[in-house]
């Protein structure tokens, strides 16, 4: 069932056409796919390979150097230790120095250190010092520069904003900004290197993303005493490096506010030394981008808006029109090529796209089509369902609406467990009843049969032949425990509410045997039974019919009883050479579950003792042990037959090479 729409096509492909696309613009274009397209950056940073480049290193202002050096957690630190780190720097080789700290305006008090750090900023000559952005207002800033006199002596050029700009997660994702008043500290520190970037003021760094090469605080740093001491920390540490200097965690100076961020990595990390950044590590990770030409971009808005649209149209209109099955492995195989291709462009090219937004639009293609399709699949199932109910059981009508080849002829070989049941004396009891009546009460018989016991065990109603019935298990559907259900069947059958019919008690006889039959549909053109064939059938048959000569309700075959092993309770009857058959066949009595076992212990004992007495050849000892056993149980049929067949054993006795089977000549 189709809907149809102007020149015949299908509605629900242009439907899905429309709701990918607009998926696509509505999750590139708006706020509604920020989350989606920010961890589509993210999660391509997280999976690359860790890369560790060597070009600069951190000295932090921690806690433990503010103990050690004895510094004020809220005054800035005396300028004297700057002097000290710059010549140690200096004499390290250190290729250049960036200062991620603001040095604010001078203070008498200080004079004497403020000149030794100016001193030695001279005498480096390298040194790169930070500026700080303060808004004003919406969308305005005012410029705090360093005092004065270090201000004259590293330039503008060696000045750069220490200024941040996250997202809404704390997340860092664009370059520090080189479109304020002044440049960012790591534009500062590239362009005083002379890095190719800085010089040719490349077009593509105006959409320049942070290319995070590592988790938060694994850049190659040492704390500020550390620096100070050649012992603690060698100079090839630092020769031929940029080194920042900068605070970890506090900002600024201490006791002042925190800089804190976090990474791409941060939320796929249960270290917790490293799920922050500072500000000064950003810095160096921007800096490392500029230096080495390897941050990130991404396609203009009109290539990504048109590759959006081009697969939600794809996806939209194409997948619908395919079964379930062939668009989800379309679509998986898509999003893997996708995928694949987005991640080699990002590894290769430094490019990044937002390729979860595709996800989206393949997954919502795909969720329509399997609607789409369910929906159109189940009106037909249940259509198909009503014609199969006229004449199969429940079980065969899931089985065949789901997989319509079993309907063909033909057969295959399987272990089945096989029941057959049959109304003792049911011809003289059905005698003289109207036909209405007749139908009424075997009707009631079969469905109390069939839905509590057989159906209720899933097994499989083959046919009603008169007031029998045939059934097996572990066909259609495989089941590994089939003799299991099969037996629990038969115990739920013996133990119905007592059924009457013209006054008389129906007793209901059953025979089970596990052997190996073809399954399958049989028949001619026209029509096909759906049953098995095989010697194993007709054992099965037999052990019920095996039930009248040994008095008894629930007869198995040594075959099933090796199936269930120890789970219900059984009486072994002995073995028995039926009439067609040329192997003895051993039979066992089924009586009850395991929690039911002591009920029938005396029984089974004296019984099983009068049997081994038998088989042993010693006729009068088991005469006796078998009047024994009804004198435990008056009416027990087994031990009745033999009884009548011992009268037979004393007058034709067995030959030599005798098993202790008995031999049936009647059906």
């Amino acid at each position: 069932m189709k809907l149809k729409l102007i020149k015949g096509w299908p509605l629900a492909p242009i439907i899905g056409l429309i709701l990918t696309v607009a998926t696509g613009v509505i999750l590139l274009d708006f706020k509604a796919g920020a989350k989606l397209r920010t961890l589509s950056y993210d999660l391509l940073l997280v999976k690359r390979p860790v890369q560790l480049p060597p070009e600069a290193v951190i000295v932090y202002l921690d806690e433990i150097s503010h103990q050690e050096l004895n510094q004020s957690l809220n005054a800035p630190w005396d300028r004297a230790l700057h002097a000290k780190l710059l010549d140690r720097l200096t004499a390290a080789g250190a290729r250049a120095v960036a200062f991620d700290i603001f040095f604010g305006a001078a203070n008498p008090d200080r004079a004497e250190a403020d000149a030794k750090f100016l001193a030695a900023i001279k005498r480096n000559g390298r040194v790169i010092v930070a500026a700080d952005e303060i808004p004003t207002g919406d969308k305005f800033k005012e410029l705090k520069m360093p005092f004065d006199a270090l201000r004259e002596m590293v330039s503008d050029a060696h000045i750069g904003s220490a200024e941040m700009r996250p997202d809404s997660d704390m997340i860092v994702r664009r370059l520090p900004p080189n479109d304020g008043i002044i440049g960012s500290l790591s534009w500062a520190a590239a362009e005083f290197l002379q890095a190719p970037v800085t010089v040719r003021n490349e077009e593509r760094l105006k959409d320049g993303w942070i290319n995070y090469y590592r988790p938060a605080n694994t850049t190659p740093s040492c704390r500020y005493y550390e620096a100070l001491d050649p012992a603690l920390v060698p100079d090839s540490f630092f020769s031929n490096k940029t080194v920042f200097v900068g605070a970890r965690i506090i900002t600024k100076f201490a006791g002042d506010r925190k800089d804190e961020y976090v990474t791409p990595h941060t939320f796929w990390m249960n270290d917790p030394e490293h799920l922050f950044i500072s500000g000064v590590e950003i810095q160096v990770t921007s800096f490392l981008n500029l230096l080495r030409g390897d941050w990130l971009t991404r396609l203009s808005p009109r290539v990504e808006l048109t590759m959006l649209v081009v697969i939600g149209i794809l996806a939209g209109f194409g997948l619908v029109r395919l079964r379930p099955l062939v668009s989800t492995a379309t679509a998986v195989g898509f999003l893997l090529v996708f995928c694949v291709v987005v991640y080699q462009v990002f590894l290769h090219e430094l490019i990044w796209f937002p390729w979860l937004i595709v996800v989206v639009q393949i997954s919502l293609s795909l969720i329509l089509s399997i609607v789409v399709n369910s929906v159109q699949l189940y009106v037909q199932n249940k259509l198909f369902e009503k014609s199969l109910e006229m004449y199969l059981s429940p079980k065969l009508v899931k089985k065949f609406a789901a997989n319509k080849d079993l309907l063909l002829p033909g057969a295959k070989k399987e272990t089945l467990t096989i029941l057959f049941s049959d109304i003792a004396n049911f011809t003289s009891i059905s005698e003289g009843m109207e036909g209405n009546d007749l139908c009424l009460r075997m009707n009631a018989y079969f469905q109390s049969a069939v839905s509590d016991c057989i159906h209720h065990t899933d097994g499989t109603i083959v046919k009603y032949i008169g007031d029998a019935i045939f059934a097996f298990w572990n066909a259609p559907d495989p089941q590994s425990d089939h003799a299991v259900r099969a037996c629990a069947a038969a115990l739920r059958f013996r133990d119905q509410p007592a059924q009457f019919m013209n006054s008389q008690q129906l007793i209901t006889r059953i025979g089970l045997h596990t052997g190996e039959a073809s399954v399958g549909n049989f028949g001619s053109t026209a029509r096909v039974d759906y049953t098995a064939l095989g010697e194993n059938i007709n054992l099965a048959a037999r052990m019920e019919g095996l039930n009248k000569y040994l008095g008894t309700i629930v007869l198995i075959t040594g075959d099933t009883r090796n199936e269930i092993g120890e789970s219900l309770v059984l009486r072994p009857l002995g073995k028995f050479r039926l009439k067609g058959f040329e192997k003895s066949v051993e039979v066992y009595e089924l009586l009850d579950q395991p929690d039911q076992a002591a009920r029938t212990q005396p029984l089974r004992d004296a019984f099983a003792a009068a049997l081994k007495l038998f088989h042993q050849r010693e006729w009068d000892a088991a005469e006796a042990a078998f009047k024994h056993v009804l004198e435990i149980s008056a009416d027990d049929g087994p031990s009745k037959f033999y009884l009548k067949h011992l009268k037979e054993m004393h007058d034709h006795p067995p030959s030599a090479n005798w098993s202790g089977e008995v031999e049936l000549k009647e059906k």
